[in-house]
């Protein structure tokens, strides 16, 4: 089956499995391909990955006339947002839908610890509308409140900002509760207000990237990963914003919550193993976020160019899987 034919089947599960983890298969199978995967292995993965998801629910009507950032956070909204995205595109192209509804996403950018905008990217990747739908109505539902600070930052590198956060308040629940937490502690609005960007938002990103992937290398923590897998995202749904800077704030804030929360401890950096390698072991994984995040981070170097910070970072998720 190709990866098409794969995403439709792949739309008759839910968006979570389990406690609120999140349904991988439509972007670890977009990953895949663009790794190189054949037809058969995209389905051999699609077959083991899928016995852990559960059936969707029915789907829901969006009640005419309510505004459709309405729900925005709600859970239960999943299958009433599904039917509003997907009745969106069929009236609207791709660019325009993400033009309107991007700048009201990103102020909850960190939903599901950045699911939401990763799965936003992939389907956009793999050219698929009704799973771009299926996104958009993730992210929405799980739309996170880290709140907002003023824009008025002078330090032009995030990690001398990173280094000053306050812990997180707890080290327990999902990767976006402790978020959630990082960001309400005491002073964690007055240094990430600190941050300047740049009057390009590509640049700023650019720069978090590149830490992004700094900070995955040097601890391999699983919270790190997330960061390297959003930054790639955010590089591809960066252009159809109209004013970029407000949403780069947004992602930053969301960054630098979920460095703080992970409590990741820095290590000896891996010498890079070279990308024909890298790319073999991740086509072999059943690991969807090892494969996501070799996936991205060939993106990332391919994109930015520069040293071996992407290198690094596959190489350290590998040699954990």
């Amino acid at each position: 089956m190709s990866l098409h034919a794969l995403i439709d089947a792949g739309r008759g599960w839910d968006a979570e499995y389990a406690s609120g983890l999140s349904n991988h298969l439509p972007m670890a199978l977009t990953a895949l391909a663009a790794l190189g995967a054949d037809e058969a292995r995209l389905q051999q993965f699609a077959a083991g990955y899928s016995t852990r998801l559960r059936p969707a629910p029915a789907r829901e009507e969006w009640p005419a006339g309510d505004p459709w950032a309405g729900r925005l956070g709600d859970v239960a909204a999943w299958p009433a947002y599904r039917s509003l995205f997907g009745q969106w595109l069929q009236y609207e192209s791709v660019d325009a839908v993400l033009a309107q509804a991007l700048p009201q996403l990103m102020p909850g950018v960190g939903a599901a610890a950045f699911h939401g905008l990763i799965r936003v990217a992939a389907a956009l990747r793999a050219g698929h509308a009704d799973e771009l739908a299926d996104a958009l109505a993730y992210w929405a539902c799980r739309w996170l409140d880290l709140g907002q600070h003023q824009a008025a930052g002078r330090v032009a590198d995030p990690a001398r900002l990173l280094a000053r956060l306050p812990a997180a308040a707890t080290s327990g629940g999902l990767i976006f509760e402790r978020m959630r937490a990082a960001a309400a502690q005491p002073g964690f609005n007055a240094v990430v207000a600190q941050w300047k960007p740049g009057e390009q938002a590509e640049q700023g990103l650019a720069r978090l990237a590149r830490l992004a992937a700094r900070i995955h290398a040097a601890s391999g923590g699983f919270t790190a990963l997330h960061l390297v897998t959003s930054a790639h995202a955010m590089r591809l749904l960066l252009p159809f914003v109209d004013e970029p800077l407000p949403a780069l704030r947004s992602y930053w804030r969301a960054f630098a919550a979920a460095v703080a929360a992970s409590g990741a401890a820095d290590g000896a950096l891996p010498d890079p193993r070279p990308w024909d390698e890298l790319v073999a072991a991740a086509l072999a994984q059943a690991d969807d976020h090892v494969i996501k995040l070799v996936d991205a981070c060939r993106e990332e170097q391919q994109a930015h160019g520069g040293d071996c910070d992407w290198q690094r970072a596959a190489t350290r998720a590998l040699a954990g899987a």
